[in-house]
């Protein structure tokens, strides 16, 4: 290697500051060219051939080894003084092939039970490869830093890393960067030969679990015939494996586990693991069981489930979410959930919340893990400091087939499902389904990894699926050569069960016996999981009972007293010493001491930040994230502060008084689909906050729309779930173009139905502030939906005063507010948002005194009777206008015209004004919005 050092130092600009940089790349490159990129693999190739065939050496291992070697008696060093070239060489060979097992051996373990395809040959895992021979087996070596005595002859060595690295376990961890945490995860593996002593009791437990897994699919194939469970079978390791982690976390602290998972194997974990009784799933199974009497419900296999397990270690909270058929979309919503429980119980003061006593552990199936991108956006989210959970421990049940008619060559460009987690540097540890023992030991070095290092780690649990996708379906007409295997093959249970009675672990009767008590233990209804506790409401629990309301003409108050306001605008506006702010900043903050002293009138950003700040007065945290949310993506927030000094930031909304409760506002990672699921999951789990994301623009929420669809709209319909999000949705039309003029109003107006959501346009800095307060004090929680303004948060005519925020409330539709004479209106013209301000404007201009504008500030639900009183009010109006800016197609029309509909008299007629039905949300020349902005306008007026 020396000699192309040199090389680089003669040749190379690249050399110099990189030197140790591409000396890294270059000893990557010895152990498996495919780890650098083509340009680089090319670069070394090229390097090499001017060597004159000389083999090259990596320095790193020898370097370890010299290290070792200094630390030993003098003997030792003797030895290494007294190495020739040939003796070196061959220690250096010894040491490559220690480390082409560390990083190449999972491509020659055995970890498929059906041995569907013969494994290729690695040829850096044969000693010949390295130039070592047959005889050099009983050469005494260096062992470099494996996990072994400090020399051993080199078939010790082999034996050793062969045990560890080709079994039934394959180990990815060499991709990491951290060498402690590589050389933590050797000594577990090499100092353990990557196998458990498990002593004959233990044995026996496992093959138990193994039964139950079996036991079950078995009974409800037998009992309901045809019905769709979406069985385990094949990958029925998965149960003793969940219950080694819950075990083993409870001993470690964990006092809360929240389970994300699909459908595969769903029922099982639900009866075998976390205790749900099997009447009730039978009841399920017959159609006679609901959720809730509000809940109109969901199939069996998405249904969540809480219950306390016993642990050495005490009491453990398992919750399994509910989750649609999208099969990954609940792992951010799982982890969103994690956080709230984790954040109740931050110390005061700590930066981050205890990250030992939550843990997210989520189960995925092999194509969705490789092929959904929601699961690189989650995993995004493992070291984010908005969204870090300390941890999650994934679980990949691969069956190897994804779903019955694909290749499984077809699912992946990658080679394993999972290389996906090596983004975050999450070891990976592949183990053979059918080796349970070897199960239980990746399940115990993941779970102790987790907690040690509080990141990310991968169990890819290799099986197969004994029936077709569903158990209606026939998966022998698409893989026949698979299915020949599978129908071949004997269940892990019975394949374990006949190693213990080989061993004289147990007799063959003993496992007739466990076969027969757990299928009457069915027949009996009875719980066949470990004991569950009652869940006794601790300091951390949540009571939701206070928030069941339905009632949403239950008045609140919503106003706060001036002497209030004016004290926590003083403290919003106050910086840290030599805090020095951008101009621009800092005229926004001078603007704001104006508007607390009355001098200006309020504007939005300053209210929504008063909106805020009272309630955390009151007690109750506020969450905001979004792409840009600490500074605002209008640049009007400034709820995060930048010292243009030192580049330090300071939130004065989390320095209002001591001991207040958290105001976290995060600019989160540049994603949709996994943020508003974390922050959907944050709320289900935190009644007692407000919860807030801001798309960017509201045209973003479109990369998370299954979130919304499944979730957010109807969660509380189909599983009982009940969720106060709030969703700013910037909307309006300013020429800007397509993706930032459209909230998709339609959307969400066509998901409204049974009271699910709220959907509301503010149109004044006030409205926005008792939206905000009425969203956290009324006594129910339902998912808000704000089409929120872009060019109103600096309009000149969308302000309020002070006292606006002392008296009043959220006004669901307001009415004119200029002066005129009821009696004289002939034409009522309907609009929200933005567009009222052109129509004000142009109202006052053209001196139309037969026009009154009426806002109406929410949509859904609804304000019939308020609607109602407006039409009333005016006895002479023949003609009745909707107005929107939104293409016909879009916006309100469609989906509020029975609504405007409601209350219209004969002699009168409703019209749409507005631009013509469009494909295309906004046009992009800003010559042709202008047009149709102003034909829209004179249509509403009648012009």
């Amino acid at each position: 290697m020396s000699t192309l050092i040199e090389q680089f130092r003669q040749s190379s600009p690249l050399f110099g500051g990189n030197a140790a940089f591409i000396e890294e790349l270059y000893e990557s490159f010895l152990s498996d060219p495919e780890s650098v990129s083509e340009n680089w693999r090319q670069y070394f190739r090229n390097l090499q051939s001017q060597t004159q065939g000389a083999r090259d050496v990596a320095h790193g291992p020898i370097r370890d080894s010299f290290a070792h070697l200094a630390l030993q008696p003098q003997a030792g060093v003797g030895r290494a003084r007294a190495f020739s070239p040939v003796a070196a060489e061959k220690q250096a060979s010894v040491l490559r092939i220690i480390n082409a097992y560390r990083t190449r051996g999972h491509k020659a373990a055995d970890l498929d039970p059906l041995r569907l395809r013969d494994r290729p040959p690695v040829p850096e895992l044969d000693p010949g490869y390295h130039g070592l021979s047959e005889a050099d087996m009983d050469s005494l070596f260096n062992t470099g830093s494996l996990v072994a005595s400090s020399q051993w002859s080199l078939r010790e060595i082999l034996d050793l890393i062969r045990d560890v690295y080709v079994g039934t376990i394959g180990s990815e961890y060499m991709h990491i960067n951290d060498t402690a945490e590589k050389r933590w995860i050797q000594k577990r593996l090499e100092g353990q030969r990557a196998r458990l002593d498990l002593d004959a009791g233990q044995r026996r437990e496992l093959l138990r679990w193994l039964v139950a897994a079996e036991g079950l699919e078995r009974y409800l194939h037998t009992r309901y015939v045809g019905q769709k469970r979406f069985s385990l079978e094949g990958g029925e390791s998965l149960i003793p494996m969940m219950d080694e982690i819950i075990q083993l976390a409870g001993s470690q602290g964990v006092r809360e586990i929240v389970i994300g998972m699909a459908h595969r194997g769903r029922l099982n974990v639900l009866v075998n693991i976390i205790g749900k009784a099997p009447s009730e799933l039978f009841e399920e199974f017959e159609g006679k069981r609901r959720v809730a009497e509000s809940s109109t419900g969901d199939v069996k296999y998405h249904m969540g489930f809480s219950s306390d397990v016993e642990t050495p270690g005490g009491t453990v909270h398992l919750a399994l979410a509910f989750n649609p058929s999208h099969l990954e979309i609940a792992n951010p919503v799982v982890e969103g959930s994690v956080r709230a429980r984790m954040e109740r119980r931050r110390p005061p003061g700590a930066e981050f919340p205890p990250l030992n006593a939550v843990m997210p552990l989520l189960i995925h199936g092999d194509a969705a893990f490789a092929g959904q991108g929601v699961n690189m956006e989650t995993l995004q989210f493992s070291q984010v400091r908005g969204y870090r959970t300390g941890g999650t421990v994934h679980i990949v049940v691969n069956n190897q087939i994804g779903f019955t008619t694909s290749n499984p060559l077809d699912t992946r460009s990658a080679l394993y499902c999972t290389d996906v987690a090596k983004m975050v540097q999450a070891p990976i540890f592949h183990v053979n389904g059918d080796d349970p023992e070897a199960v239980l030991f990746v399940t115990r070095l993941a779970l102790e990894y987790r907690m040690t290092f509080n990141k990310d780690v991968v169990i890819d649990m290799i099986c197969y699926r004994r029936l077709g996708h569903n158990e209606a379906d026939e998966p022998a007409a698409t893989q026949p050569m698979m299915y020949k295997k599978i129908r071949a093959r004997k269940t892990t249970a019975t394949l374990y069960a006949e190693k213990l009675i080989a061993e004289g672990v147990i007799a063959e009767a003993e496992f007739h016996d466990m076969q027969t008590k757990y299928r009457d233990d069915l027949d009996a209804g009875q719980q066949v999981s470990r004991p569950t506790q009652p869940h006794v409401k601790g300091p951390h629990s949540v009571d939701w009972s206070a928030f069941k309301n339905e009632d949403w003409s239950l008045p609140v108050d919503t106003t706060v007293p001036l002497e209030t306001l004016r004290e926590l605008s003083e403290q919003l506006l106050k910086v840290p010493e030599g805090f020095e702010m951008h101009p621009r900043v800092a005229k926004i903050m001078d603007d704001r001491r104006k508007m607390a002293a009355g001098a200006l009138p309020l504007d939005w950003g300053f209210a929504e930040n008063l909106a805020y700040a009272t309630l955390l007065k009151q007690g109750y945290q506020v969450r905001i994230s979004g792409q840009d949310c600490g500074r605002g993506t209008f640049f009007h927030r400034h709820s995060v502060l930048h010292n243009q000094k030192d580049g330090s930031s300071y939130t004065p909304l989390a320095n209002l008084y001591s001991g207040q409760p958290t105001f976290f506002v995060i600019d989160s990672i540049l994603s949709e689909e996994a943020v508003l699921g974390f922050e959907y999951g944050y709320t289900t789990a935190e009644p007692n906050g407000l919860v807030i994301w801001e798309g960017q623009f509201g045209d973003f929420a479109n990369g998370a729309q299954v979130v919304i669809d499944q979730f957010i709209s109807s969660g509380q319909t189909k599983w009982g779930r009940l969720c106060g999000l709030v969703m700013l949705l910037p909307h309006g039309f300013e020429g800007q173009g397509p993706e930032h003029s459209s909230a998709r109003l339609e959307r969400y107006l066509q998901l409204c139905a049974e009271n699910n959501i709220q959907v509301v346009v503010p149109s004044t800095p006030a409205q926005c502030f008792h939206m905000l307060r009425r969203q956290i004090l009324r006594p129910f929680r339902k998912p808000l939906i704000v089409m929120s303004p872009k060019s109103l948060l600096r309009h000149r005519m969308a302000v309020n005063s002070l006292e606006d925020l002392t008296e009043g409330c959220f006004q669901e539709i307001i009415g004119e507010i200029d002066p005129h004479d009821p009696q004289q209106i002939t034409r009522l013209v309907f609009c929200g948002g933005k567009v009222y301000y052109d129509l004000l404007e142009a109202r006052r201009e053209r001196k139309l005194e037969h026009v009154a504008i009426i806002r109406i500030e929410q949509l859904y639900p609804f304000p019939q009777a308020l609607y109602g009183q407006q039409l009333e009010r005016y006895p002479n109006v023949t003609d009745i206008v909707w107005c929107q800016e939104e293409p016909k197609n879009q916006g309100a029309w469609y989906q509020s015209l029975h609504h405007l509909e409601r209350g219209v008299q004969p002699h009168q007629t409703l019209h749409y004004a507005g631009r013509e039905p469009s494909a295309s949300p906004a046009v992009g020349y800003y010559s042709v919005h202008v047009e149709q902005q102003q034909t829209l306008v004179n249509q509403a007026l009648g012009q």
